[in-house]
């Protein structure tokens, strides 16, 4: 084997490896489930998007995209955010459901799956976009339940942690709710509803001083309340989609026409979320 096929496949294997950490991440989360140790499983689900956030971003360092690492990309997302979550949900609330609680939780795994295949056959036929994903990417769905579990275990259990007395008073409420958040997330991961992707070149990177402040008040909180942050952060980004749903119909009615969507030039780098 010369050295530039090595080179190549160099290449291929350093953003696999990440991709390797989610699947384990969610193969964990799925042995926590079935153990009643939801909090290491909502955790594992968790760190399990750290590794999806990178393997992209390494793969486009290095130059190592890949057919086969958007495949496989979406086999570890499947499991990590598509069958952990969906029993995950079912072992935590849905089994006192009775026989309802099957076909919720199945509900959420499959929408996952299907989201997955939608955004890779987008991909394939060149018909994706920098600027939006099509419906709720799968990992935003994942990491809100995931991070509504963490907080409702606080409670259930009485543990100390940083936490806001006004967001955890709701945290019951939405235990009582938890079948149709599961079942809302599912139908918002196969709509057609845009959510932003932030993949744009430089819209992470502060350019003001404004801006500069905003991010260390949230690097700020997030170190002092991660569990709140990331429930917060996750709750708002599922309600864009029904929010801009609703604002949409409502301009319509009155006649007013949003502007369209700007596309951006697409790439295979392997970003499911």
């Amino acid at each position: 084997m010369d050295r530039q096929s090595l080179k190549r496949g160099g290449r291929v294997l350093a953003p696999s490896l990440f991709t390797i950490g989610n699947m384990a991440c969610g193969f964990y989360a799925l042995l926590s489930s079935v153990r009643g140790e939801f909090v290491s499983s909502a955790t594992a689900i968790i760190a399990g998007m750290v590794f999806d956030a990178l393997d992209g971003r390494v793969a486009r360092l290095v130059h190592g995209e890949s057919s086969f690492g958007v495949e496989f990309d979406s086999m570890a997302d499947f499991l990590s955010f598509g069958v952990a979550p969906a029993h995950m949900m079912y072992a935590f609330i849905l089994k006192d459901y009775g026989p309802w609680g099957y076909p919720m939780a199945f509900v959420y795994a499959l929408c996952g799956g299907l989201r997955l295949a939608r955004f890779n056959a987008m991909a394939h036929d060149g018909a994706g976009s920098k600027s939006h994903f099509t419906g709720l990417p799968i990992p935003g769905g994942a990491g809100f339940l995931a991070s509504f579990v963490l907080l409702y275990q606080i409670i259930e259990e009485g543990r100390p942690a940083h936490t806001w007395r006004l967001l955890m008073d709701q945290i019951p409420l939405l235990y009582g709710l938890a079948p149709f958040m599961t079942v809302a997330i599912a139908l918002l991961m196969v709509s057609t509803i845009p959510y932003p992707a932030f993949k744009q070149p430089g819209v992470l990177r502060p350019k003001s001083l404004p801006a500069i402040l905003l991010l260390l008040s949230i690097g700020f909180l997030l170190f002092y309340y991660p569990l709140m942050v990331i429930f917060v952060v996750f709750f708002f980004y599922v309600l864009i989609g029904p929010v801009s749903l609703l604002t949409r119909l409502i301009g319509r009615a009155f006649g007013w026409r949003p502007a369209p969507l700007r596309e951006m030039p697409h790439e295979n780098d392997g970003d499911h979320l």
